[in-house]
């Protein structure tokens, strides 16, 4: 099923800087391909829930980051907190409350999930970047695999244009400030090229909740704001080889340090550098090919700290992490329009991609000295290997749209390195590892049926899977104030089955678009909290991870219990059911209107684990909803306010409440000249006080959402 809008919840569809009469909506879906479908769908033919975020959107949207505009899109749920405020590990998306880590996101087509953890790191790619943003909800394995239980999010970066440049600066509240430039050459309809740079810094905001439910005593020594800085260069090449081939080739660097373990002594480093190439070429007019490689490699080093317990209680760094990691991936895929036979479309492909990652874990003395206490090192590689076959058929009797996809999927699992050691690395304890594997059968349906020109029937049925990360399989990490977590090799990938049913109606000025989705994981991965009547388990556990018993596992007694040690589990099932709504009218030349909502109802279904089942589980609201309203007094200027609302939620399954909250933003643009416009925004305009929803166990994770923010900034091409 498909939005039909080409801009959602924020500013009309028309740019601000070229306003003109009310779209026809019939002629903008014609003219957009969704390239996330890797068979070139027209948006209008799309049998799933699809949404593009246009650059005009993007650029009239309050939120400066691509991860806040993506949070005012009906079935995302991403809280009101920005990347560069919480740890890297942490960046992700959870779509339709299916979970983190379970969207497939792809910058210009190809993987950008974090290799290791399976998160997002946003910074890759800035605003200035973006052209556009598709969005395709549902099960997705059967074209992608891995990571498509939610869907994808496919981020189309700027290509050369003409030869011209683009310089852009913004500056604002808690001295965030952004600049980026970029350089196109057209030297020839053979070669394009584009270069780009930014840097991004922020002095950042406590996102620990310093007001009710949270608590001041939250905030310790040495704790003080998230202060961040990013930085990315990128080269994109463009070639025409031969009249019927087309040819490009990417590469990118990218840095990224904050304080996001909240203390100013310990900082997160990430460094990422990317390469790749690929070509398209016409067979005849209706067939082609097209191949594409890439490559990733990622060095993550990051540091935790802790309060001394003792008076004066001041902060020591208690543990740092190395986690260097790469992946190198390759796909083939032939389309062909045969049009023939009731068959107008069908493409076969095959993808390979290798993950090899490892993690040493030193956790360090509580006396501040820095002496190493233990060590925990693993090292693995995961390997998957993908077939797929898509046809699509469009019936001459009656006006229905049929694409039936499959995608057979092999995994494997290898950890040849394990070990637990003492202090500095001493008296290592290495630990057998069996491989594991699994082969998943991911086949997908979806139906169009056009009622009328202006309105439409839409379903899609599919079955998806999702591979742990490396991050649950190989990293244990924790001491003895906060707990440990402990990695298990042994997981294995969840499958997923859903559906969905919905319609579009839509106008010359307008849509309103109604979906239902049923969606149900087994084998789910999630993180077990050990308790009181887990003690024999932990003890084994504990000794099998080389943990000591009496500072790893918080215990020395049965008694006392093994509270404050998790691990991964696949041990439950996940079922999510829920509606999507979205609507966008152009009231007249001056006004347009926008709305969405969402109700998703997420519970486990069964656990052998202490969770509750039929339980609306951590981090996902039931109910959320948004809404923009755009003025254009001139047709160089728009003011856009928009408001978003998040109803009660829970941070952990049936325990630490979250009350409901809304917050109001607003956005000014004017276009000085043809080449030079202006902007303002704000984040919060009433500067509400307000804890955003999470996952959390305890209520010192309690989150403070984004307080008031205020920025200018200015763009110029010349």
């Amino acid at each position: 099923m498909r939005s039909l809008a080409l801009l959602l919840l924020g500013p009309s569809v028309v740019s601000w800087a070229q306003i003109a009469p009310p779209p026809n909506y019939d002629q903008k879906l014609n003219d957009v391909v969704v390239n996330a479908t890797r068979s070139d769908t027209p948006l209008d033919q799309m049998s799933l829930n699809t949404t593009i975020l246009t650059k005009e959107m993007l650029e009239s949207s309050p939120d400066q980051t691509i991860d806040q505009v993506l949070k005012n899109v009906p079935g995302v749920f991403l809280n009101d907190v920005p990347y560069y405020q919480k740890d890297p590990t942490g960046q992700s998306i959870n779509v339709r409350g299916l979970g983190y880590g379970r969207t497939l996101v792809l910058i210009d087509g190809l993987p950008a999930n974090d290799a290791f953890y399976g998160t997002v790191q946003w910074n890759l790619v800035p605003m200035s970047s973006i052209e556009s943003v598709e969005f395709v909800r549902g099960g997705v394995s059967s074209l992608y695999g891995n990571y498509g239980m939610g869907g994808v999010i496919n981020i189309n970066t700027k290509t050369p244009k003409n030869s011209s440049q683009e310089v852009s600066a913004s500056y604002g509240s808690f001295a965030t400030g952004n600049v980026a430039a970029s350089k196109d050459i057209v030297a020839s309809d053979a070669l394009q090229m584009r270069f780009s740079a930014d840097y991004f810094s922020s002095e950042g905001f406590q996102n620990y909740a310093t007001i009710s439910p949270g608590s001041p005593s939250n905030i310790k020594n040495g704790m003080g704001t998230d202060a961040v800085k990013n930085s990315n260069v990128r080269l994109q090449n463009y070639f025409k080889p031969t009249a019927d081939t087309n040819a490009f080739l990417r590469m990118g660097y990218s840095t990224m340090a904050d304080l996001s373990n909240n203390y100013a002594i310990a900082r997160n480093l990430i460094q990422t550098a990317d390469i790749a190439a690929g070509s398209t070429t016409r067979l005849d007019v209706d067939k082609k090919a097209q191949v594409n490689i890439f490559y990733q490699s990622t060095n993550f080093y990051k540091q935790t700290a802790d309060n001394f317990t003792t008076s004066p209680k001041n902060p020591y760094i208690n543990a740092n992490y190395t986690d260097p990691y790469s992946t190198l991936g390759a796909s083939a895929q032939y389309t062909h329009d045969l049009k023939s036979f009731g068959v107008d479309q069908y493409i076969l492909g095959i993808d390979a991609r290798n993950i090899s990652a490892s993690n040493q874990t030193n956790n360090l003395a509580s006396t501040g000295t820095g002496a190493v206490d233990s060590v925990n090192y693993a090292q693995g590689q995961q390997n998957f290997y993908g077939l797929l076959g898509q046809l699509k058929s469009r019936a001459t009797a009656i006006p229905l749209e049929a694409t039936l996809g499959a995608r057979v999927d092999s995994w494997n699992s290898q950890i040849p390195t394990l070990y637990n050691a003492g202090s500095s690395g001493a008296n290592p304890v290495y630990q057998a590892i069996p491989n594991q594997s699994k082969t998943q059968l991911s086949p997908s349906l979806g139906l169009l049926y056009k009622a009328s020109e202006d309105w439409d029937l839409r379903s899609a049925a599919y079955q998806a899977f999702h591979a742990p990360s490396m991050n649950n399989t190989l990293r244990s990490y924790g001491n003895t104030t906060t707990g440990y977590s402990i990695a298990n090799p042994n997981l294995t990938p969840e499958t997923m089955t859903g559906y969905e049913v919905g319609t579009d109606y839509r106008w010359s000025g307008g849509f309103a678009q109604l979906t239902a989705f049923n969606n149900y994981i087994q084998n789910a991965i999630t993180s077990y909290k050990i308790t009181t009547a887990d003690w024999a388990f932990a003890s084994g556990l504990c000794s099998a991870s080389g943990i000591s018993i009496v500072t790893g596992c918080q215990s020395t007694s049965k008694t006392a219990g093994y509270t404050n040690v998790s691990y991964y589990t696949n041990q439950q099932n996940l079922l999510s059911r829920g509606l999507e709504f979205q609507y966008h009218h152009d009231i007249n030349s001056q006004w347009a209107l926008d709305g969405g909502y969402s109700f998703t109802r997420t519970v486990l279904t069964w656990s052998a684990t202490t969770d509750p089942i039929n339980t609306q589980v951590g981090g996902v609201p039931k109910n959320m909803a948004n809404a923009g309203l755009t003025y254009y007094p001139v047709p160089q200027a728009s003011l856009t306010t928009t408001v978003r609302y998040v109803g009660n939620s829970w941070m952990s399954t049936g325990s630490l409440p979250l009350p409901a909250y809304a917050v109001v933003g607003l956005k000014a643009n004017y276009q000085v000249t043809p080449q030079a416009a202006v902007f303002a925004s704000v984040v919060n305009l009433f500067n509400r006080q307000y804890v955003t929803f999470n996952i959390a166990s305890a209520a010192t994770a309690y989150q403070a959402g984004m307080p008031q923010a205020i920025s200018v900034g200015m763009r110029i091409n010349f």
